[in-house]
């Protein structure tokens, strides 16, 4: 059968696949081949992953969830999954800043492909530390300070495999989430900081149509054991009268629990939960991060745009990431909206749209994710330390042993 994605628009075209349950194993494998690329649980939309060659997933490695109190970080297996290490972490009372939407994905594919959380900021600015698989199978320790580990960390698997991840943790916390319905978009235009602001993660979810936001969730941290009093008002957005799904129509049973009900932060960060699948179907994922000095603009773009986009969508989502230092971070060097589109599974209509899209928000500054769908991007123009970053690729793997087609674009 053959392995793919899990949008199942990419079938992976590698040679051998390999699952090592030992990173002595990965290191031979890795040593042993001729290219080779990691794969983790998938969730990319395009070809980063793909290889011609050798695949390694890593989900069978020890999944020890290895706590330091002293230094407030935790060990974790690259191959391991958000959701997994959140539980143990909530179990022996800790937490992460942060998590994904979908607690399904892995720690070492999120943040090796720029992946941001419903809160802020990236989940790559998480990472302390790094132990990755270079290309003569060796293991190598970089930690946040080496020279080397800005442009590390989002490396979109070019510089090695990485077999560990260590990342900041801190005491446990509550959180409850609420939902507004019908924001309007002047609403949006005028106080779109204001509400961005409100709470500690917020995001809008649209079909870009009509004159105002379907939806806005909005995520408040508190102390174990705070009460919490819903909004009435959201700038004449309303509450929701009970449990909604981003989708219309769609059962909110998959969704984690809102109407300000306040639980552990594992169970209230992410849109989804952790035992059911999120996907409503087959579906495709762009998303663009435009600067936030210019996401008025970018929305005001978008909605021009209605009429190519609309028909294509499932929803969009509207969401702010913070600056960090990370040399390929979608949000390296300033604060970032991002404009998310969870498209239709009709990829060749979705990509006759993209270029427009773009065409719009690259003149605003707007940075493509790494690993979904987009026409086209110059790297060097779009992230300043793109040379250094190449640079370090010469260094550490000379005979592009991690290199793939996808890449191969990326460098021209």
């Amino acid at each position: 059968m053959a392995l793919t994605n899990w949008a199942g628009n990419v079938d992976f075209r590698h040679e051998r696949l390999h699952r090592p349950s030992s990173v002595e194993e990965l290191r031979a494998i890795v040593a042993d081949s001729a290219q080779i690329r990691a794969l983790g649980t998938g969730h990319s939309f395009n070809r980063i992953a793909d290889t011609r060659h050798d695949l390694v997933r890593l989900d069978a490695l020890p999944a020890a969830v290895e706590i330091d109190p002293d230094t407030r970080t935790v060990t974790v297996s690259g191959g391991a999954r958000y959701g997994t290490v959140a539980e143990e972490l909530h179990r022996q009372g800790w937490a992460l800043h942060n998590l994904a939407s979908l607690p399904h994905i892995s720690v070492a594919g999120a943040v090796s492909t720029g992946t941001h959380g419903s809160g802020s900021p990236n989940l790559a600015a998480a990472v302390a530390g790094l132990d990755l698989v270079t290309a003569d199978g060796e293991l190598l320790a970089l930690r946040r300070g080496d020279d080397d580990f800005p442009g590390a960390v989002v490396a979109l698997g070019a510089l090695g495999v990485v077999a560990r991840v260590v990342l900041d943790i801190e005491p446990t916390y509550d959180v409850a989430q609420e939902v507004h319905l019908d924001l309007p978009w002047e609403a949006v235009a005028t106080h779109l900081d204001t509400i961005i602001e409100s709470a500690d993660s917020v995001s809008l979810f649209t079909d870009w149509a009509g004159a105002a936001v379907n939806q806005v969730w909005r995520k408040t941290r508190l102390v174990p054991g705070t009460t919490y009093r819903r909004r009435d008002d959201l700038f004449g957005a309303r509450p929701a009268p009970g449990p909604v799904h981003p989708l219309p129509g769609i059962d909110p049973v998959n969704c984690t629990e809102q109407l300000g009900v306040p639980g552990p932060w594992h169970e209230r960060l992410p849109h989804f939960r952790l035992a059911f699948t999120p996907s409503n179907g087959d579906e495709l994922q762009s998303e663009y991060l435009v600067p936030r000095r210019n996401a008025v603009a970018a929305i005001e773009a978008m909605r021009s745009l209605s009429h190519l986009v609309t028909p294509l969508l499932q929803v969009s989502e509207l969401r702010t990431v913070s600056a960090d230092d990370l040399w390929l971070s979608s949000a390296y060097g300033d604060d970032r909206i991002g404009v998310h589109l969870t498209w239709q599974p009709r990829q060749r209509e979705v990509e006759a749209v993209l270029p427009a899209i773009e065409a719009a928000l690259y003149p605003l500054g707007a940075r493509p994710h790494w690993g979904k769908l987009f026409h086209a991007v110059d790297p060097a123009a779009s992230w300043q330390r793109w040379t250094d970053f190449r640079q370090l690729v010469r260094r550490l793997d000379p005979s592009g042993k991690f290199g793939n087609d996808f890449l191969a674009g990326l460098s021209g």
